[in-house]
């Protein structure tokens, strides 16, 4: 059995971009949300698709807000996506999707929780989404992640070809070269490549010496890069802090209780009535009852 983690907020985002704009009956931009519904209708069809979850940032901002204000916010969004997140996991759960809402914590902490709890009981967890902070859980052998826009699959292997590291680095990466995504900028001149070659040496922050010729590893620059790691190592750890995943998110479900066992006819066909969505019907591929 697989179980399927999926990253809601990814996959509104990019169905909002890459699909047509769409009105709702009632005038509202509804696009977004009918190209995630419709999607995950696709993947729902899958064989081996039995078991699904998905999460989204219902709110952008998270408790690591709170620590760096500098972190990822909702400003700059356009009004008409931010308004579709509570509409598109009400869509989901009208399909019989279990959908866990985040407002604390990051849809990437919930995905981590899910897979670090319930690795060991299904044959393999496949995180859906294309998330580089995610490659710090495919360390397990239990766990992949999958690119669905490239058709990818992402394990450890493929983590330490693109990055350097192992997973379990990852967050020591980040803390060093910084993502603008998340708004943390990383340590000046910490590039990919000196940044990969030092921790696939030394693993973790704590553990690269902080004189440059206690160094057994050969980077170009290695004196101002170790000078810049020991006038700066509070705001490394910082950054990898935010780049941790949590695996604590208080999720009350079991893995049973994501098995899919249909869209079920009532909630599914209100919700589509109400947001002009009847073709999506065509799309089903199993009914509850």
């Amino acid at each position: 059995m697989k179980l399927h983690l999926l990253d809601g907020t990814y996959e509104l985002f990019r169905s909002y971009f890459g699909a047509p704009p769409r009105t709702s009956p009632d005038g509202r931009e509804v696009g977004g949300t009918y190209g995630i519904m419709a999607s995950t209708l696709g993947l729902l069809g899958q064989a081996d698709v039995t078991h699904l979850a998905a999460a989204f940032d219902t709110v952008i901002e998270s408790f690591r807000n709170d620590i760096y204000p500098a972190y990822k916010t909702s400003a700059g969004i356009d009004p008409k996506l931010l308004d579709q997140f509570p509409l598109a996991e009400e869509g989901l759960r009208a399909m019989g999707v279990v959908v866990w809402s985040m407002f604390e914590f990051e849809t990437d902490d919930a995905l981590a929780t899910a897979a670090h709890r319930w690795a060991d009981q299904v044959d393999q967890v496949v995180v859906l989404t294309p998330d580089k902070d995610m490659a710090q859980l495919y360390g397990h052998p239990n766990v992949i992640g999958y690119e669905r826009r490239n058709q990818k699959e992402v394990d450890e292997l493929q983590v330490i070809e693109k990055f350097g590291v192992v997973p379990e680095s990852i967050p020591d990466y980040l803390g060093l070269v910084g993502d603008s995504a998340d708004g943390y900028p990383g340590l000046p001149g910490w590039g990919a490549k000196s940044t990969g070659a030092i921790l696939a040496r030394y693993g973790h922050l704590e553990d690269i010496p902080l004189e440059a010729s206690r160094w057994d590893v050969a980077v170009r620059g290695a004196d101002k890069l170790c000078a810049t790691l020991r006038s700066q190592i509070g705001d490394a750890l910082l950054y990898r802090f935010l780049a941790t995943l949590r695996r604590d998110v208080p999720i009350t479900e079991t893995v049973a209780d994501l098995e899919w066992r249909g869209v079920p006819h009532e909630p599914f066909d209100a919700f589509c009535e109400r947001y002009g969505f009847e073709s999506l019907a065509d799309r089903v591929p199993r009914w509850a009852d």
